[in-house]
């Protein structure tokens, strides 16, 4: 990451990150600038960007044309966002999980294993939803609040629970 890229992260993560919502009276100019700054800090970024207050993202993600970022959501590195994908708050998609095959060594000791996790184009994430490390979300999803996506989702499917189970297709 370049230096410039470092230098947006920074100011966003230590000043902008949790300035005002854009419905608050008092928002001012804020969502702009989370805007400006998370899209010129992210490895790949489209257009239209919205950054809710508090969102987290690494600068290793991509996020695609006309997406949201929830508000306090928390996005790891080596995570795809696809174009027209809305999320809830406190939405939370994971890329890498603890090693834990040895058993002569505590599990904190033996690292961290990192996946690529991706989440389609056009895809609904409701609010205090987790995807898990190397999942992939598919096309034209809607993920129901509270669920834990463990496994792999399929396009047009309407997902929800822990773990998230199909419930049905939106285009049956």
């Amino acid at each position: 990451m370049n230096l410039l890229r470092k230098l947006y992260f920074a100011l966003y993560i230590i000043l902008f990150k949790k300035t005002p919502e854009d419905y608050r009276p008092f928002a001012l100019f804020f969502p702009t600038i989370r805007r400006y700054l998370v899209k010129n800090y992210l490895r790949k970024c489209g257009e239209n960007l919205r950054v809710k207050s508090g969102a987290e993202i690494s600068p290793k993600s991509e996020v695609g044309n006309n997406s949201e970022l929830g508000t306090r959501c928390m996005i790891q590195s080596h995570c795809s966002i696809g174009s027209n994908v809305i999320m809830g708050p406190d939405v939370k998609i994971y890329s890498r999980n603890h090693r834990y095959s040895r058993l002569d060594t505590p599990i904190q000791y033996q690292g961290k294993k990192q996946y690529n996790t991706k989440v389609g184009n056009d895809v609904w994430i409701g609010a205090s939803v987790i995807v898990l490390a190397g999942v992939e979300v598919g096309d034209h999803v809607i993920i129901g609040a509270g669920s834990v996506v463990t496994k792999d989702v399929p396009d047009y499917a309407i997902v929800g629970g822990n773990p998230a189970k199909v419930i049905k297709y939106r285009n049956e």
